[in-house]
């Protein structure tokens, strides 16, 4: 196989003959992504979350929503921190799946690989609606719109010809080859930030009546279910954070930049997911914002005194348009997810046959933008709660996925030692003469919990997110059986000469020393 580098629109294409032991090529991705667009490529994606999540979680927690938001902030600040650990020690794209391939073997990457799939079309198919629903900020009959088709009442049909033809649009685009800009999201980044700085800081400055939080969280107090679900679909407005593991091989220098632009990340949106919901049950009573779940942070801008005539407008256009980005994401996602894993040869490598005129992974987009576009329509089948349905499937890959990355995370931490980490979790103690990092378990506790939280108040979730799992997980014994590949086995890999040629690829030259000094003293020692 011939390794060579590709300055290529989104997604990558694919290898003729993947390898079987050694997986991984330095060159695939251009290392150009500096500090600031590593930050801003996060945040395009992270900073688009509060705008689906507010009106959906505020709908479910009533006037304890900045409580929801609370909980699954600790529990983002763990997943983060983990990420952060992980994609600068290990800086290839490929994210979640790659950890626990790496520290958990074959079986269980597939298994993250296909909660995350379930992930990034659910991603296409809600932030699609959710960027329809802010157009729509400009249309209010459309929002009110509804009829009947047979048994299946309240069905807004422009709503949904709209979300399906913006998921059509992203197919054509990412067909026909469109790059995923850093600039560009360095551009809706920053404005995004600028934006909800100047709605948040005028929001409590000339609005906001804090006994009316208050008399909300004392009178609407939701029941402990619709709260633990409230606080599982506030994971949404927490994502994104695979974004910046994807692209850690594309980021210069990703042992410096990643540590610095996560944690930021962590900072920033942890701020922001905490301050709307407290803005909002200040200015707004709980049920208001419920009936906006379509465009939330407008309805809310709109109210400010001073700037609401234009904040609203502002905020509509800006929250459609950083929605589509990351609608867009979870088609770049799903491709690169893909290929990584027909590269490791847990799919088969049928998703990465590109097309002979633009060169992108045609098959894989026309695929998952399909999956999309059918939860979309079901989703707009179910009547009203659209989003609440595509929100159910969600939270189930992204709970799974972290929760066996944390698992990865422990296991790596004792079976390669040896790899530099630029950064490391702290509060870590030796025992069983194993190295046990306390936030990392607690993060386990917390993830474990809130799976069972998904299984518990997610009738949807709990039977259409393991049955996606388990469909893939037939695919894969399929594809390994056919290939006389071991199904439960792992594949045979070098990985310790693997991270030799991450590390030299990323021009980690310092870690890459120590590394292999690290190396030669372990076969000393084993001498």
């Amino acid at each position: 196989m011939q390794n060579q580098p590709v300055a290529v629109d989104n997604p990558l294409p694919p290898s003729p003959n993947p390898p079987s032991s050694s997986t991984v090529k330095p060159t695939e991705l251009r290392r150009d992504v500096s500090i600031w667009g590593s930050f801003t490529w996060g945040y395009a994606d992270v900073g688009a979350d509060v705008y689906v999540a507010l009106g959906l979680v505020i709908g479910a927690a009533q006037g304890a929503a900045p409580l929801a938001f609370l909980v699954a902030g600790i529990v983002y600040i763990l997943v983060g921190l983990a990420h952060t650990e992980l994609a600068a020690a290990y800086p290839v794209s490929g994210g979640g799946q790659y950890y626990t391939l790496r520290g958990l073997g074959d079986f269980i990457g597939l298994i993250t690989g296909a909660a995350l799939l379930l992930d990034y079309t659910i991603c296409i198919s809600l932030f699609a609606v959710a960027s329809a629903g802010y157009i729509n900020f400009f249309f209010p009959v459309i929002q009110t719109y509804s009829t009947s088709i047979g048994p299946f009442k309240d069905v807004n049909l422009i709503w949904a010809a709209e979300s399906l033809s913006l998921i059509g649009l992203l197919a054509l685009l990412n067909i026909r080859g469109i790059r995923e800009s850093s600039l560009f999201n360095e551009l809706i980044g920053a404005t995004d930030m600028i934006l909800e700085t100047i709605v948040v800081l005028f929001g409590f400055l000339f609005a906001w009546k804090p006994a009316m939080v208050v008399t909300q969280y004392n009178t609407a107090f939701p029941t402990t279910e619709k709260f633990f679900y409230a606080v599982s679909v506030a994971i949404i407005s927490y994502v994104g954070l695979e974004s910046i593991s994807q692209a850690a091989q594309e980021t210069r220098r990703p042992a410096s930049i990643i540590p610095r632009t996560s944690i930021a990340l962590i900072i920033v949106v942890l701020l922001f997911a905490l301050s709307f919901p407290v803005l909002a049950l200040g200015i707004l009573p709980w049920d208001t914002i419920a009936k906006r779940e379509g465009d939330p942070v407008a309805a809310l801008a709109h109210e400010i005194p001073y700037i609401g005539f234009l904040a609203g407008h502002v905020a509509a256009i800006l929250g459609a348009t950083i929605v589509l980005i990351s609608a867009n994401t979870g088609v770049m996602g799903a491709s690169r997810l893909t290929y990584s894993m027909g590269e490791f040869q847990l799919v088969s490598p049928w998703f990465n046959a590109v097309h002979k005129k633009y060169h992108t992974p045609v098959r894989s987009i026309i695929f998952f933008c399909g999956i999309a576009a059918i939860q979309a329509i079901f989703a707009f089948l179910s009547g009203k709660g659209a989003m609440d349905m595509l929100v159910n499937m969600y939270a189930f890959g992204a709970t799974l996925a972290y929760l066996l990355v944390f698992v990865a995370f422990i296991a790596l931490r004792n079976k390669d030692p040896h790899a530099p980490r630029p950064y490391k979790v702290p509060l870590n103690i030796r025992a069983f003469g194993m190295e046990l990092p306390v936030l990392a378990i607690i993060g386990l506790i917390a993830t474990g919990g809130m799976l069972g939280i998904v299984l518990w108040t997610h009738p949807l979730g709990r039977i259409a997110g393991p049955g996606w799992v388990i469909f893939w997980m037939i695919a894969y014994c399929l594809y390994r059986k056919k290939n006389k590949l071991p199904l439960l086995g792992n594949i045979k890999r070098d990985w310790e000469k693997d991270h030799i040629a991450i590390l030299t690829s990323a021009e980690e030259f310092e870690y890459l020393e120590q590394y292999k000094m690290a190396l030669e003293k372990k076969a000393v020692t084993r001498g």
